[in-house]
C-alpha cells in the first residue's frame, strides 16, 4: 500500500519537475548560450552515413511524435464520435508506428555508429550529448515495446487511452492523476519515466535545435537575386549597381 502511494506521488510530481527543468534550462540556454543553440553540424567531417541516418531518424521521429500527439492529446470519445473503432485505431497505430519507429532506430543507430567510427566527429561530441544518446535510444526502444506489447497485454488489448492518456492531459490542467498511471502496465511506466528524463536533459544537449526549426522559411517572401554586373554586353541591368573594385 505504501509503495503504491509513493508511485502515485511520483507520477503526480515528476512531470512538473521534468518540465520545470526543461523550461528553465531552455530559457538559460537561449539567454546565455545562443552561439551553442545548434546541432553543431559535422557534415564537413563525414557525409555518407549522415545523409542516410539523418533523414531516417528525423522523418521517422516526426511520424512517431505525431502518433504520440494523437494518442495522448485526443480523447477516446473523439475517435468514437467520428466512427473509428478501437480495433482500427490500434491497427493504424501499428501499421504507421512500427515502420516509423524502426526507421528512427536505424537512423539513430547509424548516427551513433558514425560518431564512434569517425575521429573528428567523435571529438566534436559533447559530454551532454554522450549522455543524451543512450537516454534517447532507451526512450525509443521502450516506446517500440509499448506499441508491440500493448497490443496484446496478457492476451487482451490494453487501451492506454484509458489511463496513460488521461494522466498526460491531467498534467496540463494542474490536476495530475497519478492514480491512473500506476494502473498502466510496467512497460508504459518505464517508457514515461525515460521520457521525463529525456525532457529534463533536452535543453542541455543538441536536441535544443528542434526549437529552432525554420518554420518561417515556408512563409517568407521569395528572395530575388540580381547580378552585380553593371553591363552584360550592351544591355544595362535594371537595379544593378556599378562594379566596384575589391570587396
Amino acid at each position: 500500500m505504501a509503495n503504491t502511494k509513493l508511485l502515485e506521488v511520483f507520477w503526480d510530481v515528476a512531470p512538473y519537475v521534468s518540465l520545470s527543468i526543461a523550461g528553465v534550462g531552455t530559457w538559460w540556454r537561449y539567454h546565455y548560450d545562443q552561439f551553442g543553440w545548434t546541432s553543431r553540424s559535422s557534415q564537413i567531417y563525414e557525409s555518407r552515413l549522415l545523409s542516410i541516418g539523418s533523414p531516417l531518424f528525423h522523418f521517422g521521429s516526426l511520424v512517431v511524435i505525431m502518433g504520440h500527439v494523437v494518442g495522448l492529446c485526443i480523447p477516446e470519445w473523439v475517435t468514437e464520435d467520428i466512427g473509428m473503432s478501437d480495433h482500427f485505431y490500434h491497427l493504424q497505430a501499428l501499421i504507421l508506428g512500427v515502420p516509423a519507429g524502426i526507421a528512427a532506430l536505424i537512423g539513430i543507430g547509424l548516427l551513433i555508429y558514425r560518431r564512434w567510427r569517425s575521429g573528428p566527429v567523435r571529438l566534436a561530441t559533447s559530454l551532454s550529448d554522450k549522455l543524451m544518446y543512450p537516454v534517447l535510444v532507451a526512450a525509443m526502444v521502450a516506446g517500440m515495446s509499448c506499441t508491440l506489447m500493448g497490443a496484446t497485454h496478457y492476451g487482451e488489448l490494453h487501451d492506454y487511452r484509458q489511463n496513460v492518456s488521461i494522466w498526460f492531459r491531467s498534467i496540463f490542467i494542474l490536476d495530475p492523476r497519478g492514480d491512473l498511471m500506476i494502473q498502466a502496465p510496467l512497460y508504459f511506466q518505464v517508457h514515461a519515466t525515460i521520457a521525463l528524463a529525456l525532457f529534463a536533459l533536452w535543453p542541455f544537449t543538441r536536441l535544443v535545435h528542434a526549437f529552432s526549426a525554420p518554420v518561417a522559411y515556408l512563409f517568407r517572401p521569395y528572395i530575388v537575386y540580381r547580378s552585380r554586373d553593371a553591363v552584360r554586353g550592351r544591355d544595362q541591368l535594371v537595379g544593378s549597381a556599378p562594379r566596384r573594385r575589391g570587396w
